[in-house]
């Protein structure tokens, strides 16, 4: 009996760590702010997933109105639990949710996490957005958690996701065979790309670059308007 509270209580205080780790912050940009999601968000998440109808894509997750309760009480379940830290992502310029993203995954003990659950209104994709939204993840798991690696996981079929992933300046790791079965019960391929610690510095002067392009690209726009 005493091994099993030993057990229990070492996996409470593990709990209880990464709870600390993951406390409620929002994460601010020029474009975007990211703030912890909450219940109350539902209706914003499926205005968001309804530019695009985006839970149609097979491998991805993305909910719809029958299913939003049930992709937040998992969220909240697992950030809970210090496993995860779900945000929403408000757009200041255009006054709305527009995605969702997350910590996920975490391991304080080595200090490890992953960036997932990422989806954003198809009117938002292959803009400057994403670049903000990793931008402001990365800094704070880098420079305020002290992570010492990153991990981004997707669908092999989800190739917009990887050219996505890879632009970051994240590395391809490998492809787990196999890795878990979805909803229709077929088994999914998992590709696991990460940025390191020591990466992070030249990781994050792209970023910037690439966010300071796209304002300069902008203004030379609206100037010729």
């Amino acid at each position: 009996m005493q091994a099993l509270a030993t057990k229990s209580t070492s996996h409470k205080t593990s709990i209880d760590m990464n709870k600390k780790w993951f406390e409620d912050v929002t994460l601010q940009g020029n474009e975007v702010e990211l703030f912890p999601l909450e219940k109350k968000h539902a209706d914003d998440l499926v205005n968001a997933a309804c530019d695009g109808n985006l839970w149609e894509l097979w491998f991805t997750g993305v909910p719809n109105s029958e299913t939003v309760d049930l992709y937040i009480d998992f969220a909240l379940s697992e950030k809970g639990k210090g496993r995860s830290l779900p945000f929403v992502i408000y757009h200041k310029l255009k006054n709305k949710i527009i995605g969702s993203t997350r910590y996920c995954n975490a391991d304080l003990e080595n200090k490890r996490l992953e960036i997932g659950y990422t989806w954003y209104a198809k009117s938002f994709q292959k803009t400057a957005v994403n670049t903000e939204c990793k931008l402001l993840l990365l800094q704070h798991a880098f420079e305020i958690l002290d992570s010492i690696a990153v991990e981004f996981r997707t669908h092999w079929h989800n190739q917009a996701s990887h050219a996505a992933i890879s632009r970051l300046g994240a590395k391809q790791d490998g492809v787990l065979r196999n890795h878990i079965k979805d909803k229709d019960g077929c088994y999914r391929d998992t590709v696991i790309f990460s940025i390191i610690d020591h990466e992070w510095p030249v990781v994050k002067k792209s970023l910037k670059y690439k966010l300071s392009y796209n304002t300069q690209l902008t203004r030379a726009s609206s100037g010729r308007r």
